[in-house]
């Protein structure tokens, strides 16, 4: 097992996967890493919705009418979540007017879950990508996933198998050094 930093210096996305998918069993112990993000006030303002089969093929059919797609541009819209066989809608659940917590921190910390399970499960051996797009806060794919009036779409990881031979090679590129600014 990966040292937490070791983990996170070997990530990287996975546009590309197979149609192998972790099972609900799996999923539940690397989200149970994920839930301890930081967590003002305790308020646990996330929640993940598991889209697989059919449940995939819905959310396209949403996001063509969400865009007014038709034609090709339909069908090529209709197949994005058709890339992995399971993607888990990430969901910021918040408490509007909370005394101690805005909801922009609420936001915050719905997105650690989601950047901390796409880690965990990148260092499990899955493929994963987190995909947004304009789409994600529109009524239908809102309805789609069933939301209520303070939930709010942030994305979703597509996960699946990595392809043979995709886990060589990684490299990365320093970048921190060019966004660290220290203050005396």
């Amino acid at each position: 097992m990966a040292t937490a930093l070791e983990a996170a210096l070997l990530r990287r996305s996975s546009s590309k996967v197979t149609d192998a998918a972790p099972d609900d069993e799996a999923l539940m112990i690397l989200l149970e890493g994920a839930a301890r993000v930081a967590d003002h006030a305790s308020l646990r303002p996330w929640r993940l919705i598991a889209l697989r089969g059919s449940a995939r093929e819905r959310l396209g059919a949403a996001l063509v009418g969400a865009a007014g797609a038709e034609g090709d541009a339909a069908t090529k819209l209709a197949g994005k979540p058709l890339r992995a066989p399971l993607l888990l809608a990430v969901v910021v659940v918040t408490t509007p007017g909370h005394a101690k917590v805005p909801e922009w921190e609420q936001e915050a910390s719905a997105s650690g879950v989601a950047h901390l399970l796409s880690l965990l499960l990148d260092e499990a051996g899955w493929g994963v990508m987190w995909r947004t797009g304009p789409h994600t806060r529109h009524p239908l794919v809102a309805d789609m996933h069933g939301l209520a009036a303070n939930e709010r779409l942030l994305g979703w990881l597509y996960v699946g198998g990595v392809p043979a031979g995709r886990r060589a090679g990684r490299h990365g590129h320093p970048i921190a050094a060019a966004r660290l600014t220290t203050l005396d």
